[in-house]
């Protein structure tokens, strides 16, 4: 199931990398760019989480915050938060609940396997907590930059 443009976002409660609950209530408000995003340190998912850091000044600017999500425990997304120097929360998405809600989570399929798995997915929730914008399936590199011009940023 994929979110449509002006329907309520899902509520989410995760932990983010500081092992800190984050729920959607706790931006109310405010706009927010979810990614989600397969596996830390891997190199299409390193360089998606640095486009959006590298980016982030002109998404706040625009009234944006950021926030990454994948299936990794807190600790590594610790580690991968400092070692990258991303200056926005990475949430743990363990079960997958949270990507399942937003219709990032589903079948794939890779060199003709087909499997079930995170799906590269950004959703962008506007102030009164409605899906704004929804990308799904996207390419790792330069995604952030189609995100930031789509949404008139920077």
């Amino acid at each position: 199931m994929r979110l449509e443009t002006g329907t309520a976002a899902p509520f989410f409660s995760r932990r983010d990398d500081a092992g800190n609950e984050v729920t959607l209530d706790d931006y109310a408000g405010h706009a927010l760019v979810l990614f989600f995003y397969p596996k830390a340190f891997t190199p299409g998912c390193t360089a998606e989480s640095c486009d959006f850091r590298d980016r982030h000044e002109a998404f706040y600017a625009a009234g944006y915050e950021i926030i990454g999500v994948s299936p990794d425990p807190v600790d590594e997304l610790a580690r991968f938060r400092s070692e990258h120097a991303l200056p926005y929360p990475m949430l743990s998405d363990p079960d997958h609940a949270m990507a399942e809600a937003y219709g990032a989570w589903g079948m794939k399929k890779n060199y003709g396997r087909e499997y079930e798995g995170l799906i590269r997915s950004t959703i962008v929730i506007d102030a009164d907590g409605l899906v704004e914008r929804a990308w799904y399936n996207v390419k790792a590199t330069g995604h952030a930059e189609r995100v930031a011009r789509d949404l008139a940023v920077g």
